[in-house]
């Protein structure tokens, strides 16, 4: 009897489609590098991030040795990812699901994780990993209070190690046909970065792995001395920690390097804008060590980085320019045109200008009402020439009846036009020349002003 999916490709649940994520090269951002460096661009996944596996397979592993039985109830702390592979497995398998997530997490993660029908409970982050308030206290409480719980508890599961091993490790070496010689990942629970250090160094011992930190995590500082310093609040998500999760095999992880906010989250834009790879602070940090590492490399070298997640979960943090300003983050140097017009912070119309023909009255009254010193002079849609106050104020001192003139009597050439895509950093040479102001256009067509001033207010707002 025929069957009308005879034939057919396709996957008997959304679960069957975890793994076998792409090597994606970077170009622009490792311009310079002389190894290549690839990115193992995990948000492929269908929960966006590379914590599919382990929620999967830490769940397969809990179904076979009995802990967790059918109407049973997940629980596990999470800054979000593990937590949204969790939630896909409880919800095609018909599980309850309840999260524990520190409070800097995005809202995009949280409402994710409802939209699975999760239960979320919010926990502060400036306490002790002991502390009863902790997401891993509180976690742990909830697993204990309700019958019939399971807690995968990421941090310290061997199980973690085991599904890299089993599955990111074998992948990185087949699809780099054994070639890799620097794998990079970031640290939080330790589990992706020590099982594909394992599975890689088992094929070949010269496998270099570099795990990728935040300052304020005590990772790095743990594996070059032993012991556990102090830690402090940082805002990458998702890596690093207060404590030393029993899933990092630091035996396996040849050093750490630091990545300040600064630097991750930065590059997490240029990513996204210089490559179209739309990922999460974490695998900016990851990128950023990764280059670091990749700078002192020859090409016969091959740096594999991992990318844990997708940016989609961040849209509120590190790719919101406010917030990136609001935190002191954002770095000039790596900033767009489009960001500083952007970040005006004074409250005027997109472009103050006057047209050939208008009297000089009305220049003036511009320049008295909204305290700016030069206004763009069009004619149609051209730019033709450029009012100064200065030019204005001279005019009309040895000439009151001028005000009645055309502004094109008195007009100075046009200001340079620059396009909203170009880096901050070829516009300030403009600016630091003989040039007060810039025109910015997209595709011909004038978007705005920017001064001096508005310049030095977009580089003191990213100190």
């Amino acid at each position: 009897m025929s069957n009308a999916l005879d034939g057919v490709q396709y996957f008997e649940s959304i679960l069957d489609t975890v793994g076998e994520t792409p090597l994606v090269r970077l170009t622009r951002t490792a311009r310079g590098c002389p190894a290549p460096v690839l990115a193992k661009v995990e948000f492929f996944n269908p929960g966006g991030s590379v914590k599919d596996r382990i929620a999967l397979t830490m769940t397969d592993h809990a179904e076979r040795t009995g802990q967790l039985k059918p109407g049973g109830t997940i629980v596990e702390c999470t800054s979000g990812n593990t937590g949204v592979g969790l939630a896909m497995v409880a919800a095609v398998r018909g599980y309850h699901a309840v999260f524990c997530m520190p409070d800097k997490v995005s809202s995009e993660k949280v409402d994710q994780l409802k939209a699975f029908g999760a239960e979320v409970v919010i926990c502060p982050t400036a306490v002790a990993p002991d502390s009863p308030e902790s997401y891993y206290s509180v976690a742990r409480r909830i697993a204990s209070e309700r019958p019939g719980s399971y807690l995968p508890d990421q941090y310290n599961n061997p199980v973690n190690i085991q599904a890299h091993y089993e599955s990111t490790g074998p992948e990185i070496w087949e699809q780099t046909r054994g070639k890799v010689t620097h794998y990079v990942a970031g640290m939080g629970t330790g589990g992706t970065i020590s099982g594909v250090a394992r599975y890689l160094k088992e094929k070949n011992p010269k496998v270099q792995v570099i795990g990728a930190d935040p300052v304020g995590s005590i990772l790095r500082h743990y594996k070059e001395t032993g012991q556990i310093g102090e830690s402090h609040t940082y805002k990458i998500e998702g890596v690093g920690e207060d404590f030393i999760p029993r899933a990092t095999d630091f035996s396996v992880i040849d050093r750490v390097i630091s990545c300040s906010d600064r630097d991750g989250l930065n590059l997490t834009r240029r990513l996204a804008r210089e490559e179209a790879i739309f990922v999460g602070g974490s695998s900016g940090m990851a990128a950023w060590v990764a280059l670091q590492v990749a700078k002192d490399l020859t090409p016969d070298d091959l740096v594999v980085v991992l990318m844990p997640d997708t940016g989609q979960r961040y849209l509120t943090k590190v790719h919101s320019d406010a917030w990136m300003r609001d935190n002191h983050l954002l770095d000039p140097a790596v900033a767009r045109v489009a960001d500083v017009v952007g970040a005006k912070t004074r409250q005027l119309p997109a472009l103050l200008s006057v047209r050939v023909g208008e009297p000089l009255r009305r220049a003036l009254a511009l320049v008295e009402q909204h305290d700016v010193t030069q206004l763009p002079v069009f004619r149609g849609d051209e730019v033709v020439g450029t009012i100064y106050d200065s030019e204005l104020l001279k005019c009309v001192l040895q000439d009151s009846a001028a005000l009645d003139r055309p502004v094109e009597t008195v007009m100075s050439e046009p200001l340079p036009m620059v396009r909203s895509d170009l880096p901050v950093e070829s516009v300030t040479r403009l600016l630091a020349s003989r040039n007060p102001a810039v025109l910015v256009c997209d595709d011909g067509r004038v978007l705005g002003i920017l001064t001096r001033f508005d310049m030095l207010q977009f580089i003191a707002a990213g100190e």
